[in-house]
C-alpha cells in the first residue's frame, strides 16, 4: 500500500508491528546460538510477559522448551484453559499442567491477614513449581519474562541462578528474550507472534491472584463469586467499547454481608464493589467515570447471576488515599 494512502495512525501501526517482525527474528537467531541443543524451563502464568517469551520460544527451539503451568485456583474465569488451549493445543508447546487449587486453599483456610495470605501463596507457588521441575532431567536454562522496568527496579540482573528443590550444583543460565522492552513494546511482540488480544492485553494481575480480592480469610464460595462477577463485569466493559480505554477493572468481595431481598424473602448475602482506575505508573489514579446505563446492567447481572450476593457497589476511591487493590 503506497504510503500517502495510509492514515498516520494505521502507518504507525504498520512501522510498529515491522519492528515487533524484525525483533522476533533478531530473538530468534540469538535463542538458538545462546541455547543450543539444551532444553529449557519456564513458568508460564498466561500473563502477557511469560506468554510472548513462550511464544518466541517455542519458535526458537519448539520441544526444547518445557512450559510449567501452575494454577493455584486464584486464576481469573477461564485463565488457565486459555493457556491450555493457546500453547499446548495452538503451540503444541510441552506444557506440564498443575491443578493445585485444593493445596493452596487448604494452605489459607482461615488465613485473614493480607501480608500472609501473600506469603502463603508466594512460598507455595515456588514448592510447586520446584516440586514439578525437580522430575525434569537435563534442564540447562531457565525462561524468564523479565522487562525493562524490572531491571530498572533493580540491581540488575544474575547471569546464573538456582532454583531450590534440585541438586545445589544444578545452575541454570537465565534466557531474558525481553528483558530490553517495556511493557507495550512486549504486548506489539505478542500480538506480531499471533497470540490472542485477550492474551496480549490482559490487564494487570497480582501474583496472588483473586487472593487479594476475596478480602480476609479466602472461603471456596465467596472466591466463586469473586471469580463469577469479575467475569462479568470484563463482558460487560467489553461490550460497553471500554475494553483497552479503562487500565484496569475488577471486582472484590469482601467478608462481611448485609440485608437484601431476594424472590420476595430477606436475604442475608454478600456486597460485590466494582473497581475500575485509570493511571500512567500505578502511583496515583483515577476513577472511570462508567456509564450509568453499564453499571445498572453489571449489576442485574451480577445480582441475579452470582450466587450469595445481593448488593453491588461502585469504588469512587482515586489514589491516594485509596491503593488500587484492597489488600
Amino acid at each position: 500500500m503506497p504510503q500517502g494512502n495510509v492514515r498516520p495512525q494505521e502507518m504507525e501501526r504498520i512501522t510498529t508491528q515491522a519492528l515487533a517482525e524484525a525483533f522476533i527474528r533478531e530473538q530468534i537467531e540469538e535463542l538458538r546460538n545462546q541455547i543450543g541443543d539444551g532444553k529449557v524451563l519456564l513458568a508460564l502464568s498466561g500473563g502477557v510477559d511469560s506468554s510472548v517469551v513462550a511464544a518466541l520460544l517455542i519458535k526458537a527451539v519448539g520441544k526444547q522448551l518445557t512450559c510449567i503451568h501452575v494454577n493455584h485456583g486464584l486464576m481469573r474465569k477461564g485463565e488457565s484453559e486459555q493457556v491450555i488451549d493457546v500453547f499446548r493445543k495452538q503451540l503444541g508447546a510441552n506444557l506440564i499442567y498443575i491443578d493445585a487449587t485444593d493445596r493452596f486453599l487448604d494452605k489459607l483456610a482461615g488465613v485473614s491477614d493480607p501480608e500472609q495470605k501473600r506469603k502463603i501463596i508466594g512460598g507455595e507457588f515456588i514448592r510447586v513449581f520446584e516440586e514439578e521441575s525437580s522430575k525434569l532431567s537435563g534442564i540447562s536454562f531457565l525462561a524468564q519474562g523479565t522487562i525493562y522496568p524490572d531491571i530498572l527496579e533493580s540491581d540488575g540482573i544474575k547471569s546464573h541462578h538456582n532454583v531450590g528443590g534440585l541438586p545445589e550444583d544444578v545452575h541454570f543460565e537465565l534466557v531474558e528474550p525481553v528483558k530490553l522492552l517495556f511493557k507495550d513494546e512486549v504486548r506489539e511482540v505478542g500480538r506480531a507472534l499471533g497470540l490472542p488480544d485477550s492474551m496480549v492485553d490482559r490487564q494487570p494481575f497480582p501474583g496472588p491472584g483473586l487472593g487479594v480480592r476475596c478480602v480476609g480469610a479466602i472461603t471456596r464460595d465467596r472466591l466463586a463469586a469473586v471469580r463469577e462477577s469479575d467475569a462479568i463485569l470484563r463482558e460487560e466493559f467489553e461490550k460497553a467499547g471500554l475494553q483497552g480505554k479503562v487500565w484496569q477493572y475488577f471486582t472484590i468481595v469482601p467478608d462481611f454481608k448485609s440485608t437484601g431481598i431476594k424472590d420476595g424473602k430477606r436475604s442475608f448475602e454478600w456486597p460485590v464493589v466494582l473497581r475500575a482506575v485509570n493511571t500512567r505508573d500505578a502511583m496515583s489514579a483515577t476513577v472511570e467515570e462508567v456509564p450509568w446505563p453499564v453499571l445498572n446492567r453489571i449489576t442485574e447481572r451480577i445480582t441475579h447471576e452470582v450466587p450469595g450476593v445481593n448488593r453491588v457497589l461502585y469504588d469512587l476511591t482515586p489514589k491516594p488515599t485509596g491503593t488500587i487493590e484492597w489488600e
